[in-house]
């Protein structure tokens, strides 16, 4: 078969070489095509050559930039010229890929692929449409030379103030058509002149090998154990900020992302710095762990409660999963230029994240057993991707990556560990749950209102803990700090003193000191004292010398207190402002409701709504091999189907001129005899339409019933009744 197009030369392709295609570019089979035709097109097409192209490494995209400059049809010659002799063994691979294909005489390209590649392909101008003397250049006055010069490795043009009124050295250019007029003001230099310039060649520097990757060698016990560290301290700050949020819902904002001020509350719950605490809430967002509710509180879900009940490995698995998909960047959060990116926001879309993430990973892999420095990987990362429509990959990326696979624990000390290594090759990773550190189930209370937990807490206690203290210091042992406020939130929880007292004697293996005690039982005995419930509020204490300590308080002067009784004072604010504003001040209020009841009791919240984590903005992923054999029986099919359509379209129309013109009854007996003596006949008909228009169509007969044929369509596959008096001629085909 003859190849005179892009679709002719797919046709040309065995199921090997189009299975090859699929894999290097799967946006082409989804969906499936329908025919060759159509698949040419896609492949084609703008968006679908830009993918391709931007999964090329800089020695690939250096010679495609060379196919690009030489005139077609070219061959493997014209481009080691160019270049070099090693880019004899990447045509290959840039026709597998469907960006370079064979024609009758020569290599050809798409014709989209210049389009795609930008202007000034190579830092190359325009071919020159005159007949050139090259080796007169050689005797170009110096001002020419210097000229020649600045636009010589690109860009293929300057600027001149008129013209019509050139220096000596662009006149002599000019008349020469070394250089052509763009505009008044500018002009260009041809593609010939430049390459002779160059000698030859069209790359300054070629990049035929990957830069090394340099790296610090690592233990790798050391490795895991770091690890193992990183894992165990990610998946309880995930618990703590949820437990956090239970308890004092953070408020989104209405673009829908978290605040500045709910940000660094969170920062300063967990201990961490800003982009830490942002990734944290980013990855219990898309997991589903969290959500934003219609009215913009920001709450666990109860899909976090179910993730409390996993394994350890499991838990890990769910949260690195989304990581590893996500087109979300964290790391713009809190950039100079992102002033406006928040967490759980829209804005931190970015569609190469998950591509440049892997990318990482890869690299990261094949170093196994050393930290790779920043710089050598984010040299040999933008080798391996130099065409990134967003102008190469950032090194804030890679740095983002590196530092939050550090976080997750992927890798330990820098170096990737055998729980990333597992992850990325999808082994079991039960081996995280014998590595943890097993959770201890007691504290140790110390004389300064603190306690020591000397390991990870059994899930209870920590809960509790989390309650009744502030964490004061993290590391291998966390130090809990009680206070005046963590007893009464404890309080506020439904606690009762001698509870609160009972859990702390029984969770600690040393005793509780005196002053913790006198804490506990003086917080227990003001609490509830002062209550307030809804008018706007009201402020109800049975203690007459408190309510008038409370009216003349200088520092309350906002409630706006009314006094309507000796024991009971309203003011305008919500109760739970009212509270808030007198726990400021030192006052000990508690909650009560419409019937006098004290409101005490388990605080923890959880969304009414499902989890609706942000969809996925990225790149299409490889087929397995089931899908691309699925999608290659699906495109022969669909070939063979076009290619019989077309058959019989022509058919059709070289019938319109020879079909026979019947009467009504004449068309019935035909069709009759069709029908009883040659059943299995195809059929061409004209037919009229309501405004008399005669079309062609190719039929199977069915039956004859009431003065109308019923056939199936070849154009539609349907059944369809077609009346005998609009049926001008029958033909067998």
């Amino acid at each position: 078969m003859e190849t005179r197009s892009f679709a002719d030369y797919l046709r040309t392709l065995d199921d090997a070489a189009l299975i090859s295609l699929f894999s290097h570019r799967p946006d082409l089979v989804t969906p499936v095509p329908p025919d060759v035709a159509s698949l040419a097109v896609r492949a084609t097409s703008a968006p679908s050559l830009a993918r391709a192209i931007d999964a090329l490494n800089a020695w690939q995209y250096q010679v495609l930039e060379a196919c690009a400059v030489v005139a077609e049809p070219f061959n493997e010659k014209n481009i080691t010229s160019l270049t070099d002799k090693a880019a004899l063994f990447v045509i290959p691979g840039l026709i597998e890929r469907g960006l370079i294909y064979p024609g009758k005489d020569g290599l050809y390209l798409p014709t989209t692929v210049r389009e795609v590649l930008g202007g000034d392909i190579a830092g190359l101008g325009p071919q020159s449409m005159a007949k050139l003397n090259l080796k007169k250049l050689e005797e170009a006055p110096a001002a020419a030379k210097k000229a020649l010069d600045a636009m010589v490795w690109g860009p293929p043009r300057g600027t001149i103030a008129d013209v019509k009124k050139p220096g000596a050295g662009v006149q002599w250019l000019l008349e020469n058509d070394f250089v052509v007029v763009a505009n008044s003001h500018t002009v260009l230099m041809p593609r010939e002149v430049a390459i002779y310039l160059r000698g030859g060649k069209i790359h300054k520097e070629l990049f035929i090998q990957a830069p090394e990757l340099a790296g610090d060698k690592r233990d790798s016990k050391s490795v895991q154990l770091a690890a193992i560290a990183n894992i165990s301290t990610f998946l309880r700050w995930t618990e703590e900020i949820l437990n956090f949020w239970a308890q004092e819902p953070a408020a989104a904002l209405r673009s829908g992302g978290l605040g500045v001020r709910d940000l660094k509350i969170i920062t300063s719950h967990l201990g961490v710095d800003s982009n830490c605490a942002a990734f944290v809430a980013e990855l219990a967002y898309l997991s589903g762990l969290l959500t934003i509710e219609a009215d913009d509180r920001i709450l666990p879900t109860n899909q976090f409660d179910i993730w409390l009940t996993q394994s350890p490995s499991a838990r890990w698995q769910s949260l690195v999963s989304q990581w590893l998909i996500t087109s979300r960047m964290s790391g713009l959060v809190g950039k100079e230029e992102s002033k406006n990116v928040s967490p759980l926001g829209p804005e931190l879309d970015r569609v190469a994240a998950a591509p440049i993430r892997k990318l990482t990973l890869r690299l990261l892999q094949e170093s196994e057993g050393s930290a790779p420095k920043i710089e050598s990987l984010v040299s040999l990362a933008q080798w391996n991707t130099p065409a990134r429509r967003s102008g190469g990959i950032p090194s804030d990326y890679i740095i983002w990556n590196l530092r939050e696979a550090e976080w997750l624990g992927i890798t330990g000390q820098g170096a990737i560990s055998k729980y990333g290594i597992g992850l990325l090759q999808g082994s079991d990773l039960d081996e995280i749950d014998e590595d943890l550190p097993k959770p201890v189930d007691h504290i140790l209370i110390q004389s300064d209102n603190t306690a020591i937990a000397p390991g990870p807490l059994e899930h209870e206690i920590a809960q509790e803990l989390a309650i009744l203290a502030e964490i004061e210091s993290r590391g291998g042992a966390t130090v809990y700090r009680f206070s005046q406020s963590t007893i009464r939130r404890g309080l506020d929880h439904g606690r009762t003193g001698d509870e609160i007292k009972a859990f702390l004697k029984k969770a600690s293996k040393t005793p509780m000191p005196q002053p913790l005690e006198y804490l506990i039982a003086d917080v227990a005995k003001k609490h509830g004292k002062l209550r307030v419930g809804n008018t706007a509020a009201f402020i109800r204490c049975e203690d007459s010398a408190l309510i008038a300590q409370i009216i003349s308080d200088k520092r309350l002067e906002m409630l706006s207190l009314r006094q309507i009784s000796p024991e009971v004072l309203i003011c305008q604010h919500d109760a739970a402002d009212a509270m808030a504003i007198l726990r400021s001040f030192g006052y000990l209020p508690a909650g009560e409701d419409s019937q006098g009841a004290l409101l005490s009791g388990p605080r923890i919240q959880r969304a009414k709504s499902k989890a609706r984590p942000p969809r996925i903005v990225g790149e299409f992923d490889r087929p397995d091999e089931l899908q691309l054999e699925a999608a290659l029986r699906a495109l022969r099919t669909g070939e063979k189907s076009s290619h019989r359509q077309s058959t019989l379209r022509n058919i059709a129309s070289n019938a319109l001129g020879s079909l026979p013109r019947t009467t009504a009854n004449e068309t019935l007996d035909i069709l009759a005899d069709y029908l009883r003596n040659q059943p299995a006949t195809s059929l061409s008909i004209g037919y009229a339409d309501n405004n008399g228009l005669v079309s062609h169509r190719i039929i199977d007969p069915l039956k004859l019933s009431a003065g109308s044929l019923i056939a199936r369509d070849h154009a539609t596959g349907e059944v369809q009744t077609f009346r005998i008096a609009r049926i001008t001629g029958v033909a067998a085909i």
